[in-house]
């Protein structure tokens, strides 16, 4: 019997198009970012709004490679520590190791960015530098739940007030305000936030002074928990690959976070926690 080519042809292409629907889909791995309000980093992340910077990083990751599919997961900033530990977020990002992570296993990983902390006050004639010298006698408005270097990183907000006569509020809008009102006398404030703030508000620029003194540089790391999808080495590669293709300078830069110089890829630093752990 001789057999028709095109039949043969149809028959062979109806096979290869069963068989190619049958294969099993490989989805992309889902990573969960924690995001604790923090502006301008995130905004308000609980309320589904797509405001701050985080949004734009995630898009950038998203849109840079296909393995992995990153989503943000709205948290608290002292509930964080806790939904990492938990599994419930994958890694926290914008944090630094200082800020309550010592008790908590994970891995650092560089992400190539540094923003500072600075104090401001009202500008008054007569007032220089020198007003940002000494904090003792002066009334604070500080943000609830941030890590300060002149107080030793303790966040208590407890203790905060009872120690630096200090008013805690969730809004540095609301404590640039005080300052503004005469209600506080200094309020330190994230450098990225007041670039923002005075750019919006260029009414406000010859009413406010800002220290030379800077509080604390925040060196910006991701803290990755163990067994999460994405490895260290991973997500390393890729803020490499973003430093290098323009988007963190797009991103960061017009805040004035600075985007430093990539190292070569090397192991990610591990918690104190678990180098301690692999040392006994």
């Amino acid at each position: 019997m001789q057999l028709n080519p095109l039949r043969v042809a149809q028959v062979a292409l109806l096979w290869l198009s069963a068989t190619l629907f049958s294969l099993p889909v490989v989805a992309e791995q889902e990573v969960r970012i924690g995001a604790a309000h923090f502006p301008p980093y995130t905004v308000r992340p609980e309320k589904g709004a797509d405001t701050g910077l985080l949004p734009e990083l995630v898009a950038a990751l998203n849109q840079l490679q296909s393995v992995y599919h990153f989503v943000i997961v709205p948290t608290a900033l002292p509930r964080r520590f806790q939904d990492l530990n938990q599994g419930r977020i994958d890694l926290a990002i914008f944090e630094n190791p200082k800020w309550g992570w010592q008790d908590i296993d994970h891995v650092n990983v560089d992400l190539g960015l540094e923003d500072a902390e600075v104090f401001v006050a009202l500008r008054k004639a007569g007032r220089g530098q020198e007003y940002f010298d000494n904090l003792d006698g002066k009334r604070l408005a500080l943000f609830s739940g941030y890590h300060y270097a002149f107080a030793g990183f303790d966040a208590d907000p407890g203790w905060l007030a009872s120690h630096f006569n200090a008013t805690l509020t969730y809004s540095h809008d609301s404590n640039l305000l005080m300052v503004l009102r005469g209600r506080v006398d200094i309020a330190p404030i994230t450098r990225s936030y007041l670039s923002d703030y005075l750019a919006h508000n260029p009414q406000t620029a010859d009413k406010l002074m800002m220290s030379e003194r800077v509080d604390q540089v925040y060196h910006h790391y991701a803290i990755l928990r163990p067994g999460a999808p994405i490895s260290a080495e991973a997500l390393s590669g890729y803020f490499k690959q973003l430093h290098d293709n323009g988007d963190l300078q797009r991103i960061f830069q017009p805040l004035r976070i600075s985007v430093l110089s990539m190292p070569s890829l090397s192991p990610p630093e591990p918690s104190p926690l678990k180098s301690k752990a692999a040392s006994e």
